[in-house]
């Protein structure tokens, strides 16, 4: 995909949000008529801005997320600057994640600052200029503000969830139409319409956060000597060790893909990825086992779960990579 192939998909796909969200809020107060709705609005954006401002301590509590040693880790420290002069970007604070599963993260707020993390498995697992892959994909995400958009455009389906639910409660103990000595049956139905609304935005949210995991791929490549073998290799590395760690599945892995959008890589798609992978467990080189990764055949399952998905396809996405070579 060429650079403004991609910059017209994203574009195109948060316009679409966008527009669409703003059409279909319009044309629910023009039919049920009521200004209480005009509250719900602002109670949402409210609720998720207070969720994005305080979010970075809820997620560093729950990945065990600290502060690194600069004395301990002098050589990551230089690669975060290094590679954060290069994209004119202050540097962010550099967290270590005591999660053996290898993978890293970009996050922040007004209130704590940017800040990127990379799991003590990532550490083990890769070399150091996977690493540096790893680290120029995350601080890609930052340059671009993913944080802040992605926070934006997952307001707009929420607004119609609780649209759709206060409808439908508000008929079942006779609300809105009920009140006037109307039927309930309309408020209800749109209500469910609603629900369909925030499910249908929610698709194109994940197709929209699949688009920037391509950008910061292609930021990383640009900013890092042969980014492009580099990344390809980590990000095969990260779904091969992540998915067989079996018990990261089940209710621990769950606990994991709660900011599962934030990782370089989906650790619960990984789990799955792995069973596809399995015969790839003896290889004689990492580029070996990119190239296994990418002989797979794209299946219209692989596609089709991929629509529910945070991240790319991990053959489409190193498929992608290859080109950048």
């Amino acid at each position: 995909m060429s650079l403004l192939k991609l910059r017209l998909s994203m574009y195109g796909t948060l316009a679409f949000i966008i527009g669409a969200s703003t059409l279909f809020f319009a044309a629910i107060l023009t039919l049920t008529g009521s200004l209480s709705l005009l509250v719900l609005m602002p109670i949402v954006v409210i609720f998720n801005i207070i969720q994005w401002l305080f979010a970075p301590k809820l997620i560093e509590a729950m990945y065990k997320a600290k502060e690194a040693s600069r004395s301990e880790h002098g050589r990551l420290y230089g690669m975060v600057e290094r590679l954060s002069r290069k994209l004119n970007l202050a540097t962010p604070k550099l967290m270590i994640a005591r999660l053996p599963i290898p993978n890293a993260f970009a996050y922040g707020s007004p209130l704590t600052g940017s800040r990127v993390a990379v799991t003590e498995g990532l550490l083990k697992n890769l070399e150091e200029e996977e690493v540096e892959a790893v680290i120029g994909h995350e601080l890609g995400h930052l340059k671009h503000r993913d944080v802040q958009i992605m926070m934006f455009v997952s307001v707009l389906p929420a607004i119609f969830y609780f649209l759709g639910y206060s409808l439908m409660l508000s008929t079942w103990f006779g609300g809105y139409g009920a009140r006037r000595g109307q039927g309930a049956a309309a408020p209800f139905l749109i209500g469910i319409a609603c629900l369909a609304i925030y499910w249908i935005l929610s698709l194109f949210v994940l197709g929209l956060s699949r688009y920037r995991e391509y950008y910061a791929d292609r930021t990383s490549v640009s900013i890092v000597e042969d980014g492009a073998r580099k990344l390809s290799e980590g990000l095969a590395k990260i779904v091969r060790f992540s998915g067989r760690m079996r018990r990261y599945q089940g209710r621990e892995i769950g606990s994991l893909s709660s900011f599962k959008s934030l990782f370089i890589a989906d650790p619960v798609r990984a789990s799955r990825d792995v069973v596809e992978l399995s015969h790839y467990s003896r290889y004689a080189s990492d580029q070996q086992l990119v190239n296994e990764i990418l002989s797979r055949r794209l299946t219209w399952a692989d596609r089709f779960a991929e629509i529910f998905s945070t991240h790319p396809n991990i053959v489409k996405r190193l498929k992608a990579l290859q080109e950048l070579r």
